[in-house]
């Protein structure tokens, strides 16, 4: 598990994501190993806060286009549809789901699937840094596939992100209410591990219930269903890539590359 760290200390345990060199894109293997170490923090008695950060400069750079996938002539609608399935919309939706709090502490780029690991975090804490994007409408697709961009960001600000593929500031982030704090980025670990220290000395039980009550209000709400529906207009996108291309993840995959380039 060398892609994921682990370790808990004083009722706080720290998962981090540990590809620097690939500025902690997400393979199967890597997304695979972060599951068992959500997992494990869900059950150990002793955690009463998790705190997912990466290693390196970025937060993540998504998922990581050069892992392996069936061929142009193997690929079909029902694989993508069953490894995204999987890995992507059930894992994020588990992660969101553990009877924990959590905390996401996120420095420099967080690009699409990034997205998928600190929005299911109940907290986000930001460095001055950090920048937030989902670009992939430029691969035809209308966002990743955990799509919470509306409740995250609001209607108005979720379109123009999608639209323009345009990063967010961590400080734009921050005022639409979708990181709680913003921090110069030496400063980002201490700040997370006194705001997880903070909540570790809460009852267990009575945070436990405070983060089911705000959550089920969302899916009340229409979270829940929202991210499966959108979950299927997504896989539309990789349908029409097929259709027309014949392999999904190449479809405009230079240009993007550029656009990122270009911030």
């Amino acid at each position: 598990m060398d892609q994921i760290l682990y370790a808990a200390e004083g009722g706080v345990a720290t998962i981090t994501l540990n590809r620097p060199e690939a500025a902690n894109a997400q393979t199967a293997a890597l997304l695979d190993d972060l599951d068992a170490a959500w997992t494990h923090a869900a059950r150990d008695e002793d955690v009463r806060v998790v705190v997912l950060k990466a290693n390196g400069r970025h937060f993540s750079a998504g998922h990581d286009l050069k892992d392996r996938w069936p061929g142009p002539d193997e690929i079909t609608l029902e694989w993508i549809y069953n490894h995204e399935t999987r890995r992507y919309l059930e894992y994020s939706l588990k992660w969101r789901n553990i009877p924990k709090p959590t905390i996401a502490a996120v420095q420099g780029k967080c690009i699409a699937a990034g997205l998928m690991l600190c929005w299911p975090c109940d907290l986000i804490v930001a460095a001055e840094n950090a920048e937030f994007s989902d670009p992939v409408v430029y691969m035809g697709i209308g966002g990743v596939e955990y799509h919470g961009h509306t409740w995250e960001l609001g209607a108005r600000k979720a379109k123009e992100i999608l639209f323009t593929g345009r990063p967010l500031t961590a400080r734009e982030a921050e005022q639409v209410g979708m990181v709680n704090a913003v921090v110069p980025l030496d400063e980002l670990d201490d700040h997370t591990y006194e705001l997880a220290a903070r909540i570790a000395r809460m009852p267990t039980f009575g945070l436990r219930q405070a983060k089911r009550a705000v959550n089920q209000t969302l899916d009340v709400q229409g979270f829940y269903a929202a991210l499966q529906a959108v979950f299927d207009v997504h896989q539309t996108g990789h349908g029409h890539a097929l259709s027309v291309g014949g392999f999904p993840i190449l479809t405009r995959l230079d240009e993007m590359k550029e656009h990122l380039k270009q911030g």
